[in-house]
C-alpha cells in the first residue's frame, strides 16, 4: 500500500514548505518537489495544508468517576479524534487505592484493546502511593511502555494524594526515567469552600466555579513545582487555567526549576460568563473551572512565550441526563467537557488565523511537543522519512459551524454550539492508511494501535 500526497504545503514545528509527501506501509518515505511514484495512490493537496496528525495526551475515555461513567468509550472517542485530525491519545488509568498498579492496567486493557480507531498510549494515575506500588513503577516503565504518572492534589478520600505520597513517587520515577503530572489544585481548600456554600444553601453550577478560586491552583502549581525541583523529577502540570498558576511556574524558571506545562484548548476560548446561566452552565461544569478573560490572554501570551508546551482536551464528556445528576447540587455534576473532536480545528481557527500564533507553533503545541515528552517522537509529532505516516489534509479557509448535531463525540450537546471556525480537516491517514476522507470513516474498529513509550527526561 503506497500513498503519494502532490503540492501540499507541509508544517512541522520547526518549518514549513512546499513539497510532495510519499507514504508505503505505514511510514513515511520520502519527501520532496515534484516527486513520481507509479502505482501508487495519489491525493491532491493542492491549497491544502499537511500536518502530522495531533496527540492529545489528556483524554478520560470510559473513565469512572461521580458515580458514572464518561460517555465516549474508546471506540466513540478515538473515532471521533479522528474526525477531528488528532491520531493520537493518552489516556489516564485509574488506580484503585488499595489494589495495585497491574490491576488497574488489565483493566483498561480490557476496554481498549480491539476497539480503538486512533492510536493510543497510557497515562497511570497512582492514589495509592506505599511500598507495593513503589515496586511496580519499573515494571511498568521498562515493560509497559508507560512512562507519566498523574497525581490528584485534589478529589481527597477517591484520587488525592499528600506531599509525602508525592515526594516518594516522585523520587522513584525520576530514579525509573519517567515523568510525574498532576492535576494542581488545593483540594482542602476546595473542599471548604464547597461545604461553605452548601451549607449557606448555594447550590447552582455557579458555586463549582467560585468554589475553585485562581489562588487554589496557583498556590497547588508552586508547591508541586518545589516538590518537583527536590527531587529532581521531570515536571507537568495539566490542564492549567490562570494567570496566576502561569506566573508560579514562570517565577520557578527565574529559580533555574523546570515546570513543564499544558492548557486545554476551552482555557483558550471560554470564559466563566458560561456561569451565569442557570442549570445550561452545568455544561462548562469542569476542573479546573474556566476563569476570567484576563487568563485567556496569559495562557496565549505563555504559549508564544514558551511557557506553555501543549495544549490538551482533558476531554471527559457527559449527556445532558448525567449532568443532571447535579441538579440540586453543584457538588454532584460529573465534572467534564466534550473537545477531543474539535480541538485541532478550534486552535488553528482561534490561534493561527488570528495571528496569534504561527504554523509551525500550532504543530509545535498540538503535537510536536506533546511526541517528544511523552516519549514517541519521533515515530509520532512529525512529518519526517521513517515516522508514522500520521498526516492531517486541512483546509485552511473552510467555514463551518460547530454543533451536537454533527459532532461524533457521544454526546448530545456541544460546548460551541453554534461557533463558526476557520480551517476543516479533511482527509486523516493514521499509519499510512486513510481513516477520515471527507467525513467517511475508511478503517475499522480496532485499527488503533497501543503504542508502548520510551523514558523521558522532561526535554523538549
Amino acid at each position: 500500500m503506497s500513498i503519494l500526497i502532490k503540492n501540499g504545503h507541509l508544517v512541522n514545528a520547526s518549518e514549513n514548505f512546499d513539497a510532495d509527501i510519499y507514504v508505503e506501509g505505514e511510514k513515511i518515505i520520502e519527501i520532496g518537489e515534484n516527486l513520481v511514484k507509479p502505482g501508487a495512490e495519489v491525493i491532491d493537496a493542492s491549497g491544502m495544508l499537511v500536518f502530522p496528525g495531533g496527540v492529545d495526551p489528556h483524554v478520560h475515555l470510559e473513565m469512572p468517576f461521580m458515580g458514572t461513567y464518561s460517555a465516549d468509550d474508546y471506540s466513540t472517542g478515538t473515532l471521533a479524534a479522528l474526525h477531528g485530525g488528532t491520531t493520537m491519545v493518552i489516556d489516564f488509568i485509574l488506580q484503585t487505592q488499595g489494589d495495585s498498579l497491574a490491576n488497574a492496567l488489565k483493566t483498561w486493557q480490557d476496554k481498549s484493546q480491539g476497539r480503538a480507531y486512533g492510536d493510543y498510549g497510557y497515562h497511570m494515575a497512582v492514589t495509592d502511593y506505599n511500598e507495593s506500588t513503589r515496586k511496580e513503577i519499573r515494571q511498568m516503565i521498562e515493560e509497559e511502555g508507560i512512562t507519566s504518572f498523574k497525581t490528584f492534589m485534589a478529589y481527597k478520600g477517591a484520587l488525592m494524594i499528600d506531599d509525602n505520597q508525592m515526594v516518594g513517587l516522585m523520587t522513584e520515577v525520576k530514579k525509573q526515567g519517567g515523568m510525574v503530572t498532576v492535576h494542581a489544585t488545593n483540594g482542602d481548600m476546595i473542599d471548604h469552600l464547597i461545604h461553605k456554600f452548601k451549607k449557606e444553601g448555594k447550590v447552582s453550577p455557579l458555586y463549582h466555579y467560585l468554589s475553585q478560586p485562581e489562588v487554589t491552583e496557583a498556590e497547588a502549581s508552586a508547591r508541586f513545582g518545589d516538590l518537583a525541583h527536590y527531587t529532581g523529577v521531570p515536571a507537568y502540570i495539566v490542564h492549567m487555567t490562570c494567570e496566576g498558576a502561569l506566573n508560579s511556574v514562570r517565577d520557578a524558571t527565574k529559580r533555574n526549576q523546570t515546570v513543564l506545562v499544558e492548557t486545554c484548548i476551552q482555557y483558550l476560548l471560554l470564559d466563566a460568563s458560561l456561569y451565569d446561566k442557570g442549570f445550561e452552565s452545568a455544561k462548562w461544569v469542569m476542573s479546573p473551572p474556566l476563569r476570567e478573560k484576563k487568563d485567556i490572554e496569559a495562557l496565549w501570551a505563555g504559549i508564544d512565550q514558551g511557557l506553555v508546551k501543549v495544549v490538551a482536551t482533558d476531554h471527559c464528556p457527559f449527556t445532558w441526563e448525567q449532568k443532571k445528576l447535579g441538579e440540586d447540587d453543584f457538588a454532584k455534576i460529573p465534572n467534564g467537557h466534550p473537545a477531543i473532536e474539535h480541538r485541532m480545528e478550534l486552535l488553528f481557527s482561534e490561534g493561527v488565523t488570528t495571528g496569534k500564533i504561527t504554523l509551525p507553533k500550532f504543530v509545535e503545541v498540538s503535537s510536536t511537543n506533546a511526541a517528544k515528552l511523552f516519549g514517541m517522537y519521533p515515530k509520532k509529532g512529525c512529518l519526517a522519512i521513517g515516522s508514522d505516516a500520521d498526516l492531517v489534509i486541512f483546509d485552511p479557509n473552510e467555514k463551518h459551524t460547530i454543533s451536537a448535531k454533527t459532532h461524533h463525540m457521544n454526546t448530545d450537546y456541544s460546548g460551541y454550539e453554534g461557533r463558526e471556525v476557520t480551517g476543516k480537516t479533511k482527509t486523516v491517514l493514521l499509519r499510512g492508511k486513510v481513516a477520515i476522507d471527507q467525513g467517511e470513516v475508511k478503517v475499522d474498529k480496532g485499527y488503533g494501535q497501543y503504542v508502548f513509550r520510551n523514558k523521558v527526561d522532561g526535554k523538549l
